[in-house]
Formats: structure tokens, C-alpha cells, sequence
């Protein structure tokens, strides 16, 4: 799959992870991981998941608004599914953040 999304997205996929003190993006103090492309078009945060719901989409955008606080660059958001429920595709176009399924 990362071959994949270099392919689409050109760069390379790396691994970003933090320590999120604070507990911005869940709520409590914890680790953050998520998939990043970072090639000359920008910052791509990405997740791959089977399926995806709102609190799917919701807790990506939250990782995405850290990433942008920390880095202090805003990124892109991509989610890629093969199943993505009928609300989360809504909250995903209100937040910004791009889905790519093949339903």
C-alpha cells in the first residue's frame, strides 16, 4: 500500500509520532502516530482503514490540527477506505478532509 500512495501522492511515506502532553488530540496525555507524505506539493497526513466512521474522521482531523500546531504547517488530511459509513463522508467534507474509497 505505501508503494501505492507514493505512487498517487508523490514523496515518501514516514511515520510521525508524538507525545501529545497536553491531550489535544484525544483528550488525555498520549502517543499520536500517524502516516505522513511529505514531498515538495506540501504535507499529506494520511490513514488507511478498513472501515471508517465519524469518530474515524473526527479523531484523524484532531491529529491533523496538532500536526499543524507542532510542525506549524498545515497539511493536507486523506483518508483511504474501502468502506466509509454515509456520515462520515458528510463530516469529512465539512472538516476539509479528502476520502478516497471505492464506494
Amino acid at each position: 500500500m505505501v508503494g501505492v500512495v507514493e505512487r498517487y501522492f508523490g514523496g515518501r511515506v514516514k511515520r510521525w509520532t508524538h507525545y501529545d502532553e497536553e491531550g489535544f488530540a484525544f483528550g488525555f496525555p498520549s502517543l499520536v502516530e500517524v502516516d505522513i507524505v511529505v514531498s515538495d506539493k506540501g504535507h499529506i497526513l494520511m490513514e488507511i482503514k478498513s472501515s471508517v466512521s465519524r469518530a474515524d474522521v473526527y479523531e484523524f482531523w484532531k491529529m491533523g490540527q496538532l500536526y499543524g500546531r507542532i510542525r506549524g504547517v498545515k497539511p493536507r488530511l486523506a483518508i483511504v477506505s474501502s468502506s466509509v459509513r454515509k456520515e462520515a463522508k458528510k463530516l469529512a467534507k465539512k472538516l476539509g478532509v479528502d476520502v478516497y474509497t471505492s464506494l
